[in-house]
């Protein structure tokens, strides 16, 4: 049984042009202890996507498994105890922190919230948490102005794992931070994942971040999936248009190798009302007149799902 089971997930927002499509059917299966890494440019619901399933926005349609039990719709005393069990790990970890508490004000906060823990328990829970983050102890009564952006990161990922959840949403966890410290806090969720058997789902825009830490891989467009696959699977052997044009971008160290760059051309649809079928095919150059009512979604080898006409056949007169 997955640890995570998404069927068909929708969220669409009212907009006074109408309805804004964020996502809009997206389905996957995450296993405990992996990790899935969800891609694509700004704007294509990537974050949306995260915070529906944890309940941060409601969803539209579409259902949402925990452990196998239908979290979709439920009452507000379950939520809170899945609040336990799913958290998140915002982008910024600066304006994700009250500016008026501490490290360790922070990171009490979701204990005491559950009621569980006496005052001394509490803090050595910080105690605890703040060693195995990185964070010295002479650092309990900072604020988060007085941190560099990898310390404040830390906190965040503390706070995060203050109710020992099993599923933590990242958000572009690293994006705000430099190269050096990207490295460490990646290397800290990953030795987090293997000790506390966590389960991931890591939002990012940079492809070399997902294939260093991600098991899978979603391609996301416009709300859809547009692929998925397994990480060395995607890069080896991409297979959808977006996909390839989204690898070409990928700055390879060594001027001696030339690779092609795929430029897209021609506008992005509107996410509000999107007509039905293909939202790429106006930047595909494969695009067809059955890309015109849709695509399906289709196994090409063993979890390897791509969401295009060209590769089913429908369209291979374009190739």
């Amino acid at each position: 049984m997955p640890m995570l089971e998404v069927q068909d997930l929708k969220k669409y927002f009212d907009t006074p042009r109408g309805k804004l499509h964020a996502v809009d059917g997206i389905s996957f299966c995450l296993e405990q202890g992996k990790t899935l890494g969800v891609v694509g440019e700004s704007g294509c619901g990537k974050s949306t996507l995260g915070r529906t399933i944890l309940h941060l926005t409601e969803p539209t349609g579409g259902k949402i498994f925990f452990g196998g039990e239908d979290v979709t719709s439920v009452d507000r005393a379950r939520l809170k105890k899945l609040r336990e069990d799913m958290q998140i790990i915002f982008q910024d970890p600066f304006s994700s922190l009250n500016p008026r508490m501490t490290v360790s004000e922070a990171v009490t906060d979701p204990l005491k919230l559950t009621n569980r823990y006496a005052k001394g328990e509490m803090e050595e829970r910080v105690n605890s948490l703040m060693e195995t983050v990185g964070l010295t102890e002479r650092l309990r009564n900072s604020y988060p102005h007085e941190l560099d952006g990898g310390r404040r990161q830390r906190v965040g990922i503390a706070r995060s794992l203050a109710l020992e959840p099993k599923f933590i949403v990242c958000d572009e966890p690293v994006s705000a931070l430099d190269v050096s410290i990207q490295a460490q806090i990646l290397n800290l969720l990953q030795d987090l994942q293997e000790s506390k058997k966590l389960t991931y789902l890591f939002i990012t825009h940079d492809l070399s971040v997902v294939r260093y830490i991600s098991n899978d891989i979603c391609v996301m467009y416009m709300g859809q999936m547009v692929e998925m696959s397994p990480s060395k699977e995607l890069f080896q052997n991409p297979v959808h248009p977006y996909t390839k044009a989204l690898l070409s971008a990928i700055l390879v160290p060594d001027i001696h190798v030339k690779r092609e760059r795929v430029l897209l051309k021609g506008e992005v649809s509107s996410p509000i009302n999107p007509k039905p079928g293909c939202r790429f095919a106006a930047r595909c150059p494969y695009a067809c007149k059955q890309c015109e009512h849709g695509q399906k979604k289709v196994e090409i080898s063993p979890g390897h799902f791509v969401a295009c006409n060209v590769v089913t056949g429908a369209g291979a007169e374009s190739l």
